[in-house]
């Protein structure tokens, strides 16, 4: 199958550059990725025309364009959807933001102004990504695994997620919090930390902390560094208060 297959199927949400396994783990679609490699590799800088005249990028790799019987609500402003990430119905895009080629965005999520969701990144159903929400990408190596952003989640203004990050359903990431894997998770409600790289369990509430450095001279000087805090789990009540997008469909 050749690249430009694959890309189609990409679009079209046939295939997908990671899949869930039936354990609920998931794992990077190596095949996928080799082929947007290649997509790459093969594609030469092109000026464009139309609505997107004055830019140049790979001939291959252009932005999309939507009809009304897509049902994908992308307002005018600046936004973007590459060659190859696939957008569901029902998902709404405000300007400006960046779907960056293999990533994969389901039914109902809303992706806000300023939103990034980064190369082969996966979000999934009634997912919504805040204004200014960067959401990493990932293509080499071609064995690692995009961010995951199961169903049902609220991802907070301004937070950042990146280095394969998996955020189980339902949880909720406050403004501000940054996830990657250098940065340990504090679990205040099981009172244990999880390791580095973790994956956020789901239904978590998770907000910005700090943790005091260790060394000596840090301590004298009162210095800490940021960290993401577990405060809760969802229960009725924070599922209330984060029916947002309702009013905006």
């Amino acid at each position: 199958m050749t690249h430009e297959e694959i890309l189609d199927q990409l679009e079209d949400g046939e295939v997908r550059s990671a899949n869930q396994l039936e354990d609920g783990s998931w794992e990077a679609n190596i095949e996928v990725k080799q082929a947007i490699l290649a997509a790459f590799k093969n594609g030469t800088n092109a000026s464009y025309e139309g609505i997107y005249e004055g830019f140049v990028d790979k001939h291959n790799l252009p932005p999309q364009y939507f009809e009304p019987e897509d049902e994908v609500r992308l307002v005018p402003g600046g936004s973007s959807v590459r060659r190859g990430a696939y957008v569901a119905s029902g998902v709404i895009i405000m300007p400006p933001a960046y779907i960056n080629v293999g990533a994969f965005v389901d039914e109902g999520s809303m992706v806000d102004s300023h939103a990034l969701v980064g190369s082969c990144a996966q979000i999934g159903k009634n997912v919504h990504l805040s204004a200014g929400v960067q959401i990493g990408g990932v293509l080499e190596p071609v064995g690692m695994n995009p961010v995951i952003i199961e169903d049902d989640c609220f991802i907070g203004a301004g937070a950042v997620i990146v280095e394969g990050i998996l955020v189980r359903s339902r949880a909720v990431i406050a403004p501000g919090v940054t996830l990657s894997k250098s940065i340990p998770v504090y679990d205040t409600v099981k009172e244990e930390i999880r390791e580095r790289g973790a994956e956020i369990p789901e239904g978590a509430v998770v907000i910005p902390g700090t943790r005091p450095m260790k060394s000596e001279w840090a301590q004298q000087e009162g210095l800490s560094m940021a960290c993401p805090i577990i405060v809760k789990y969802r229960d009725e009540n924070s599922n209330a208060s984060l029916e947002l997008e309702d009013a905006l469909r």
